[in-house]
């Protein structure tokens, strides 16, 4: 009886840590994404500030 619990609560923690690094892989391509739009305005305010001085 013992080993079964001692399966479930693994297979628990194991659904638990599988959970936890899938949100934290969306969480990191998000902000990858939001980040790489601020670098997409960024590179298009330089552009219009370079053609301005000109």
């Amino acid at each position: 009886m013992h080993l079964i619990e001692h399966d479930l609560a693994r297979n628990h923690m194991r659904e638990l840590q599988t959970r936890a690094d899938t949100a934290a892989r969306a969480r990191r391509l998000i902000a990858a994404r939001r980040w790489t739009r601020r670098a997409e305005r960024a590179s298009q305010r330089a552009a219009r500030a370079s053609a301005a001085v000109r």
